[in-house]
């Protein structure tokens, strides 16, 4: 079946090699963007906990990291690995979400998940998600609310 440009009923899945369950990882990083605010979440591994973190950018040019950390939890790691599993995210993997025609504004993200063996999961997209992407940014929130933290700018 061949699609046109910007037609909605398009895929913007591409094949991706990647498969199995995620056992470990080196790096999450997903940042979400849009009119108003932007956060970026970042998990970093610690043998058998997770430390879970939210950035606010920070646009200053003599600050190469560029971004304030607003809030930080540590979880279980298998609580941060069995949400990855859960929402499929090495199925991500070149995601390209265009902006869908019609729509002024909404929510872009771009998503990396380094697996620490070579391998690099990525995604992004503008007011255009992949499967269950919903459900990890609420996973996300439910690690921060759990620490008593709000989990969102």
């Amino acid at each position: 079946m061949c699609f046109k440009k910007n037609d909605p009923t398009k895929d913007p899945v591409k094949p991706t090699r990647m498969s199995g369950p995620i056992t470990s990882f080196a790096l999450f990083n997903l940042r979400l963007s849009g009119m108003r605010a932007a956060q970026i979440y970042e998990i970093v591994p610690h043998g058998d906990l997770a430390e879970v973190s939210l950035y606010r950018p920070r646009y200053d040019q003599h600050d190469p990291d560029g971004r304030v950390l607003e809030e930080q939890v540590t979880c279980p790691m298998g609580r941060v690995l069995a949400l990855l599993n859960d929402c499929s995210v090495l199925k991500w993997d070149g995601f390209d979400g265009p902006h869908p025609k019609g729509v002024l504004d909404g929510t872009m993200f771009r998503f990396q998940l380094d697996l620490g063996d070579g391998r690099v999961v990525t995604a992004h997209g503008s007011e255009n998600f992949p499967s269950h992407f919903h459900d990890l940014t609420a996973g996300l929130y439910a690690i921060f609310r759990e620490q008593g933290k709000d989990g969102h700018l």
